[in-house]
């Protein structure tokens, strides 16, 4: 998950890769990572590329947070869950839009923006993804 305690500018510098789920492709060797860094963890290239990545994908796992750490005790119960994009990235992500009864393993989800925490009364909202039950149409 990300850090949302971080400083104004460090929040700031990190919204393209929250808001529009940006990774790194290694042009090496293929890897894509998440976050994007600045060395591959596979073959240490530093030819590394940011890519959009796929806003759907599956769930693999899940757990549902009943007793939550401090500052998130308001949001339980919520579900965090072990998401495989379309490309085979994984990923950690928070569930939204539903409740910890309808969720399946196989289930598919796709990105959505979201709040994630407010530091204080007149502090930081923090927005970032959060995946959701893929709506039918």
């Amino acid at each position: 998950m990300w850090a949302y305690w971080l400083s104004v500018p460090a929040h700031w510098r990190e919204l393209p890769a929250r808001y529009r789920l940006e990774g790194g492709l290694c042009r090496s060797c293929g890897h894509t990572m998440l976050p994007k860094g600045e060395v591959c963890p596979i073959c240490g290239s530093k030819d590394i590329v940011t890519k959009q990545l796929p806003r759907r994908g599956k769930i693999i796992s899940y757990s549902v947070i009943w007793n939550a750490p401090r500052g998130y005790e308001y949001y339980t119960p919520y579900i965090v869950a072990l998401i495989e994009l379309e490309d085979g990235t994984r990923l950690m992500s928070q569930l939204t839009d539903v409740e910890p009864s309808q969720v399946t393993e196989g289930m598919e989800v796709e990105m959505v923006l979201r709040k994630v925490r407010v530091s204080g009364e007149s502090g930081i909202i923090a927005y970032a993804y959060k995946f959701r039950p893929l709506l039918k149409k």
